[in-house]
């Protein structure tokens, strides 16, 4: 489903280049449950934009479900985003002045699904992650595992095949991080694919596949399933 080789990305600080990624070669098959770890400045959300078709790579090549991210124009990368990917943010995202269920219902605008259906779905995944009484409370009248409850509902409204989650629980204390975990759990046993970023061992260990990053390179790559970590591919930048 998702297919990394050589993967570099380089921002330019004023007259300093900063690599970001150096080399990263990665596989995700369809239906894992993937976290990527490492400290702040290892390049785990670099990777995150880059996977999610937020960022494009310096080089290197991404296919996503066999057709090159590269080849892509923005207006095609925008209805992929829509399409096939959903995404869990730390700082939820959320549209302060709208309902929870508007917030839940706008991906589906730029489907052209008309109102009434919008409302539908999203009244349908709200109810789903538990909060079918408060779509109609808006982000300030929430507590944060509700606003990222709502979140994670926007993220799913669509059925996306892949769901992105950027340091989910960051923001929320140990036992709301923990339903929140539960839910992306679910989503994964309901057949799509997760990939969470974190700096946290103890949410990484919630995922079947652990990828460690480190100063833009992958350190190690451990299915826990298998019990085994492969070996990090040896970066061919030569920096």
């Amino acid at each position: 489903m998702i297919t990394l080789t050589g993967i570099t990305k380089n921002y330019q600080m004023g007259d300093q280049t900063v690599q970001a990624l150096r080399g990263v070669d990665l596989h995700i098959e369809r239906n894992e449950l993937v976290a990527f770890i490492g400290t702040s400045g290892s390049g785990k959300s670099t990777l995150m934009n880059i996977v999610g078709c937020l960022d494009r790579p310096s080089s290197g090549t991404y296919q996503l479900n066999g057709r090159d991210v590269a080849t892509m124009e923005s207006d095609e990368l925008a209805l992929v985003r829509n399409a096939e990917i959903g995404f869990i943010f730390q700082s939820f995202h959320l549209l302060p002045r709208a309902t929870a269920l508007d917030n839940v219902a706008q991906p589906l605008i730029y489907r052209g699904i008309h109102q009434k259906e919008r409302n539908r779905l999203a009244a349908e995944a709200l109810d789903h992650v538990g909060l079918g009484s408060r779509m109609h409370h808006r982000p300030n009248e929430l507590s944060g595992g509700q606003r990222q409850r709502v979140a994670i509902a926007r993220a799913l409204v669509g059925k996306p095949a892949i769901l992105l989650a950027d340091e989910p629980t960051g923001n929320l204390d140990s036992s709301t991080s923990l339903e929140i975990l539960e839910l992306i759990k679910e989503v994964h046993r309901n057949g799509q694919t997760v990939v969470m970023v974190t700096h946290e061992p103890e949410i990484a260990d919630q995922c079947h596949r652990i990828v460690r990053l480190s100063d833009g390179r992958v350190l190690s790559d451990t299915r826990k399933d298998q019990g085994f970590a492969m070996p990090a591919v040896t970066d061919s930048t030569g920096d």
